[in-house]
């Protein structure tokens, strides 16, 4: 399968990879890259023609598909692959309001299409998760927790790493001290023994003290307190 993302106006990625499984209305598939929850991609494949909902005549099968989970898997036990991600179809063309910014994140609507595809609309938590402070989702613990903190890049190799400790955290985020010089929306790796996520930078604030902190979101699951 071809997984093609556009993630802002001028940044795309694809890559090539395989089903995991499939039926008409969703996949698992495997990446070598990270991704957010809520991004659009578009898959291309020989799909049969029973788990088709449209383009029954069509060599290739071009679906729209919505990252609903992900797991975090390890790149060496699984052939190269970071991320196990699971897709809901949502249709042979993208919603307008992609169109007008690839970088919108969505949800799982209420309503169904005509063929049975599922619905999408904007993620009402979109901007709540892009900028941390007061409108968290949820209260910060003043917990100091020593974690690893690994860059991730474009695909899917560690750049930069570094032991560090929290400043606060939660189980969908947290704050971290850092020397590292990282822009939001870049993936990192949050662990320490027995515990492992995947994160996404939303903000990188320096006190005026001079120190740096990494503002985190966790994707994919959430720390256990």
């Amino acid at each position: 399968m071809r997984v093609s993302c556009r993630e802002s106006g001028g940044k795309e990625w694809k890559e090539v990879s395989r089903l995991v499984d499939v039926t008409p209305f969703g996949a698992r598939v495997r990446l070598k890259r990270p991704i957010e929850i809520g991004r659009l991609m578009l898959l291309t494949a020989a799909m049969p023609r029973q788990l088709r909902c449209f383009d029954h005549v069509e060599d290739q099968y071009r679906v729209w598909a919505l990252v609903r989970n992900l797991k975090l898997l390890d790149p060496k036990k699984d052939k190269g692959a970071l991320t196990e991600i699971g897709v809901a179809f949502v249709g042979k063309r993208p919603p307008l309001s992609y169109l007008d910014n690839p970088a919108t994140r969505y949800e799982i609507a209420k309503s169904v299409d005509e063929v049975g595809l599922w619905s999408v609309q904007e993620d009402s938590n979109h901007l709540l998760t892009e900028i941390p402070g007061d409108k968290r989702k949820a209260t910060r613990h003043s917990i100091p927790v020593e974690v690893q903190i690994e860059a991730i890049g474009e695909e899917g190799e560690i750049l930069k790493s570094e032991t560090t400790v929290t400043e606060n955290i939660n189980e969908h985020g947290a704050a971290v001290f850092t020397t590292l010089d990282l822009s939001p929306g870049q993936f990192v790796r949050v662990s320490k023994p027995e515990i492992q996520l995947l994160a996404i930078v939303r903000q990188r604030s320096v006190a005026p003290n001079g120190i740096a902190r990494l503002h985190l979101e966790f994707i994919g699951g959430e720390w256990p307190l």
